[in-house]
């Protein structure tokens, strides 16, 4: 891995404010271990609930000092932008209806912002902050974390250093069993926020792992989605929300694909898996067992890669922390998005240009396409399968 050029080029940690991600959140605490695993960020401001009482708990907690500890995120973004030590990056991992307010509100402030998926909720929301951000020169990232996997950032160096030929086939799929149980949550009862499509969006499965699979794709291959035939519904009888997608896709190299996800398969835990076949060859790579890509020569044997061992390009190199037969996890693949975010600001901040090998993490750009991709797959479903085209590089 490079060195922390955060610290070489400032002399000091970039300071971060949260936003959302409380006691009780398992992406709250993921975000706050990632950003400090690599020693590149301070947490230096924190609005963790809406709730008074527990953000200030929260947020003593974590260890912040009570003038640093907000009961409102805009409060954060107003009071952070005018300190001469305030936060100059905001983490936002609040539901996702909020996304789109807390970042513009940043972004206006002049603060770069790493920010939970979906970007937003509506097409109308990503193209106007996908604006913003384009306009204003600031950093924004997308936490898409499963492209941090070394094995995965190999896959993408793979396709981009010609080693499968011309893509011609793809299958992706996420499935999980966490919403399988067809009386949890009951129909009837007090349902969570992301079964709200006011405050999670149109698509449970879609904003929740469709995004992750569909961004996934995107990453390794390099291509996107010209047109789509889907179906998007729910498994479990009596719900309301989706918890079940699938989809034929023609990429933009003419290439096929097929994508589905669903959290209603009963027993499963959380199987990403991606397999990419070209013309010389094909890959295979699934997020239960993180550290082993498959590879699979048309003319040559199978071979089995890892973090640490031998052929990797430099794109996978970068990504990897830990010696031989120990698995890369979640923590580190989430931390290296940070890492990565972090020496493109720092860079940004001192004037120098970033570590190319910093630049793959998920971007508004990325976001926007995620957004229109979840908006395809509901226009296609509701009109039967019928195949949609699909804009992306010029979507505006």
């Amino acid at each position: 891995m490079n060195q922390n050029t955060v610290i070489e080029k400032l002399g000091r940690r970039l300071r971060l404010g949260v936003i959302g991600g409380g006691s009780g959140s398992f992406i709250g605490a993921m975000h706050r271990q990632a950003a400090t695993l690599d020693g590149r960020f301070d947490i230096v401001a924190a609005a963790l609930s809406s709730r008074p009482e527990k953000a200030i708990r929260d947020g003593q907690q974590i260890g912040l000092p009570m003038d640093r500890i907000y009961t409102d995120a805009m409060d954060l973004i107003r009071e952070e932008a005018i300190r001469p030590d305030g936060a100059e990056v905001v983490a936002i991992m609040t539901p996702n209806d909020s996304h789109f307010e807390y970042a513009m509100a940043a972004l206006d402030a002049g603060m770069h912002v790493i920010c939970d998926k979906p970007m937003t909720n509506t097409l109308s929301d990503a193209q106007e902050l996908y604006k913003k951000v384009s306009s204003s020169g600031l950093i924004f990232c997308l936490t898409h974390n499963y492209s941090g996997y070394p094995m995965v950032r190999q896959a993408r160096a793979m396709v981009e250093h010609g080693d499968l030929g011309t893509i011609r086939l793809v299958q992706v799929e996420y499935v999980q069993g966490g919403k399988a149980d067809e009386n949890d949550p009951a129909p009837s009862s007090d349902l969570p926020w992301r079964y709200d499509p006011v405050r999670g969006g149109p698509s449970l499965v879609m904003g929740d792992i469709g995004t992750h699979a569909h961004h996934l794709m995107r990453y390794i291959t390099f291509l996107e989605v010209d047109e789509l035939s889907a179906e998007i519904g729910a498994i479990v009888p009596g719900r309301k929300t989706h918890d079940y997608a699938g989809a034929l896709l023609h990429l933009s190299n003419g290439a096929r694909a097929s994508f589905w996800v669903t959290q209603a398969a009963a027993g499963v835990e959380n199987s990403l898996k991606i397999r990419v076949s070209g013309t010389k060859g094909s890959l295979e790579w699934q997020q239960e067992v993180p550290q082993r890509l498959d590879v699979k020569p048309l003319h040559s044997p199978a071979e089995t890669m890892t973090p640490s061992g031998p052929n990797l390009y430099p794109l996978a190199q970068n990504a990897s922390r830990i010696v031989a037969g120990h698995p890369e996890g979640f923590h580190e693949a989430f931390a290296n998005i940070y890492k990565d975010a972090s020496d493109v600001i720092a860079s940004k901040i001192f004037g120098t240009a970033p570590d190319h090998l910093s630049l793959t993490f998920p971007t508004a750009f990325d976001g926007l396409l995620g957004v229109q991709f979840v908006h395809d797959v509901i226009e296609s479903s509701d009109a039967n399968g019928k195949w949609v085209v699909c804009p992306s590089v010029d979507i505006l």
